[in-house]
């Protein structure tokens, strides 16, 4: 399908297009590094992990109570059995249950051999050691069984996983010091533009704060990668050229912002095709449309559009998807709902758009989302008061109020 807001002589690549040729273009890295279970949030194991010992390793109370032997009793009736002595969390009980006897036990301690259940303390009466218990009590209950949430050689964690905060509970239960991790991804960004300038300078005429790098290195802050800042580049090819075959030695990858457009300043997609090779350039998105990927050597390029909002749906759609497949990671699709929209949208036919949008939910979980403000690929408020994407398609055309659209969250949490 054609924009016909673009003079492109033939179709853009859609999304879908683009990123199946970044899956085919893209090797993940095989190197891999031990380390220690406090530094392993975040990062892509490399091997499985399975359990060394059950978990839990023995038999414990679910609940403070008395620990007893159900079977010879018949606890349709009311009963008394004899105080025998106490399982403490860390101190077990070291005999065992006979007929006629209990053990005070506190949740988490380990059940003494002999007992199948487990009375809740507000269920008994004590005076001195006979412990009475009223008729009904149900039996076999409130045991945790040894290996009951994974046993002893069964699999923690699979070989590829993005270890997450209950990841790294679950190993630790398990007694597991360090882990075997896919090496940090090397990236190098920069920005260009002669009309960009640092933080802490006065505002001029004609001239724009660089944002996109402080943006990106907010999107580049994952465990997985170590980014590199190299600043601000002017528009200069000479300069260009030289800088990204600098950073293309000692990195994984690079991404730019700026100069991967038409304009008589734009040298990049021509210096990556001179130096490099271009997997493709131009993808049909919006905001996002200027998008360059190849290689410059054995490291990868992004070249993302100068636009701040195009800059980063680029990331998010493109780059992010690419760096956690380099980074040895399984994939994932983004999560995506439908919602009705409360609001009319603009939208011409040919590309793909990532409007941005505040999805919210009633009372009763049905989903609505509105535009969240202006959606110039320039204006960044409305994407700091966004919570999300409104995905529209390449056929779509304007949305009136009501209708149902597709909605990518920011987060799962509403």
């Amino acid at each position: 399908m054609i924009d016909p807001c673009s003079l492109e002589p033939k179709p853009l690549l859609s999304l879908d297009e683009a990123l199946a040729r970044i899956k085919d273009a893209i090797l993940p890295v095989t190197d891999s590094e031990k380390v220690d279970l406090k530094s392993a949030l975040g990062r892509v194991l490399a091997d499985d992990v399975v359990a060394p010992i059950n978990i839990p390793f023995d038999r414990n109370s679910a609940m403070d109570g008395y620990a007893l032997l159900s079977k010879d009793i018949d606890t349709i009736q009311p009963f008394t059995l004899v105080l025998a002595g106490t399982s403490w969390a860390g101190k077990p009980y070291a005999g065992k249950v006979e007929a006629g006897q209990c053990v005070r036990i506190f949740t988490g301690a380990v059940v003494p051999d002999g007992a199948d259940s487990v009375v809740i303390q507000e269920q008994a009466s004590a005076e001195g050691y006979a412990i009475t218990f009223p008729p009904n009590v149900n039996g076999c209950r409130n045991i945790r069984e040894a290996g009951e949430d994974v046993k002893q050689g069964g699999l923690l964690c699979a070989s590829q996983r993005k270890l997450t905060p209950a990841d790294i509970g679950l190993l630790a239960a398990a007694g597991i010091m360090a882990v075997r991790v896919k090496r940090k991804l090397n990236i190098a960004f920069f920005s260009t533009g002669d009309e960009l300038i640092s933080l802490g300078k006065p505002p001029e005429s004609g001239k724009i704060y660089d944002s996109n790098r402080y943006m990106l290195a907010g999107l580049l802050s994952d465990p997985c990668y170590h980014a590199v800042d190299m600043g601000s580049l002017p528009d200069d090819r000479l300069l260009l050229e030289e800088t990204l075959k600098r950073a293309a030695e000692s990195n994984d990858a690079i991404i730019t912002t700026g100069g991967a457009s038409v304009g008589d300043a734009d040298y990049i997609s021509d210096i990556l095709a001179s130096c490099g090779e271009v997997t493709f350039w131009k993808i049909a998105i919006k905001p996002g449309k200027p998008l360059a990927f190849g290689k410059i050597g054995t490291c990868y390029f992004f070249g993302l559009p100068g636009n701040p909002m195009s800059a980063i749906v680029t990331y998010q759609q493109m780059v992010a998807p690419a760096l956690n497949l380099f980074s040895g990671a399984l994939q994932s699709k983004p999560l995506r709902l439908l919602a009705t929209c409360t609001t009319g949208l603009k939208k011409a036919l040919g590309r793909q758009e990532f409007q941005r949008g505040i999805l919210s939910q009633d009372a009763d979980g049905n989903l609505f989302v509105a535009t969240s403000g202006h959606q110039g690929s320039h204006i960044l408020s409305s994407m700091s008061q966004a919570n999300c994407y409104i995905i529209l398609p390449m056929e779509q055309k304007a949305l009136a109020c009501g209708e149902q659209v597709l909605v990518e969250p920011f987060s799962t949490f509403l």
